[in-house]
């Protein structure tokens, strides 16, 4: 739940009601106060308003995720793709994009303006297997590419990772199906 919850707001709202408890202790005239608001309610709400120009919103599920596919989660998921769906379903702050460093060593992102957007990710099943699907929004890498990188994306969040690229031409976007691998995949426990 908290992970949903972005800090600079939090930052924002009690920097901006200590800094208005300050000003207001400053106008009648109470010290102990007027130092709370402006030695602690300033730097706050500056902090606050630093965090927010820097933020990075959660990636949203495209598909809500079935108790059945919980379940098979629980069971399957290797702790990449557990970290993988937690850190981008949470608020990031000072990163340009969502698994930007990912996509800069796979050879992904050949400038910050060519880089694919994660744009959504859903949860399913493959075939008996768990899979995580990130959807992304990819108008500047060919689907050439990607499928030249498919090897290269399964040893980088392996082991125990097999992994389908699909096109949607339409929507300029690439899906990108991480799928356990029963027979290699190492055990994890439930998250």
């Amino acid at each position: 739940m908290f992970r949903q919850i972005p800090l600079s707001l939090v930052l924002i709202n009690v920097g901006g009601l200590l800094a208005l408890i300050g000003f207001f202790a400053y106008a009648i005239d109470d010290p102990t106060f007027n130092l709370i608001g402006f030695f602690y309610g300033v730097p706050l709400l500056l902090g606050g308003l630093a965090l927010k120009s820097a933020e990075l919103e959660p990636v949203p599920f495209s598909e809500l995720t079935s108790a059945s596919v919980i379940k098979l989660r629980d069971k399957q998921a290797t702790s990449t793709l557990n970290q993988i769906r937690k850190d981008v379903t949470r608020f990031r702050y000072g990163q340009e994009a969502h698994l930007d460093l990912a996509l800069e060593k796979l050879g992904l992102a050949p400038s910050d303006d060519d880089r694919p957007i994660l744009k959504g990710l859903q949860e399913s099943e493959i075939d008996g297997d768990y899979a995580l699907i990130l959807e992304f929004y990819s108008p500047f890498i060919t689907i050439e590419t990607w499928q030249e990188k498919r090897e290269k994306i399964t040893k980088f969040f392996g082991p125990g990772i097999k992994v389908t690229i699909e096109p949607d031409i339409e929507k300029e976007e690439i899906n990108v199906a991480l799928i356990v691998d029963t027979a290699t995949a190492p055990i994890t426990s439930p998250v």
